[in-house]
């Protein structure tokens, strides 16, 4: 999770809501990435996207099996849907979000017994890092848009 905070940070420095992922397999890190909505005007460039798509670059195939992903935030309603779709095996995120989550806040899409696939869900993990990092950036943001 600490090297998803990393990716976070490089958000934060370019002005992007500062969420990073990574995505894990066989102990190895195949994909990293952080939001990229702004920079690249895209609604989709969520760094959970982001990354999935360098994993099956990476890996030659859509089907993520055996890899796990760490992200700072819980993931939305898009990006739960791309993880389940990507058969991603685990999930490790730290902050809740109760404003979009849909993995434990609003929705719990990835345990959902009615899809074709599950993903286990580890949440908490470096939350409070997570947390603090997302509340400093809109801090900022509300105070630069004052000025």
């Amino acid at each position: 999770m600490g090297l998803a905070l990393e990716e976070a940070k490089k958000a934060y420095e370019i002005g992007e809501v500062p969420i990073g992922a990574i995505i894990v397999r066989d102990n190895q890190v195949i994909a990293s990435a952080f939001n990229k909505r702004e920079l690249g005007r895209n609604a989709t460039h969520h760094a959970e996207l982001l990354a999935i798509q360098e994993a099956c670059e990476k890996l030659g195939g859509w089907r993520l099996i055996g890899c796990t992903m760490y992200v700072t935030l819980e993931p939305c309603l898009m990006c739960a849907g791309a993880i389940i779709n990507s058969r991603l095996e685990r999930l490790i995120y730290g902050a809740r979000d109760p404003k979009a989550g849909a993995v434990q806040s609003l929705y719990h899409v990835l345990e959902d017994t009615r899809l074709n696939h599950q993903v286990e869900v580890i949440e908490g993990v470096l939350a409070a890092e997570s947390s603090a990092l997302l509340k400093d950036f809109f801090a900022n943001l509300r105070l630069k848009n004052k000025s």
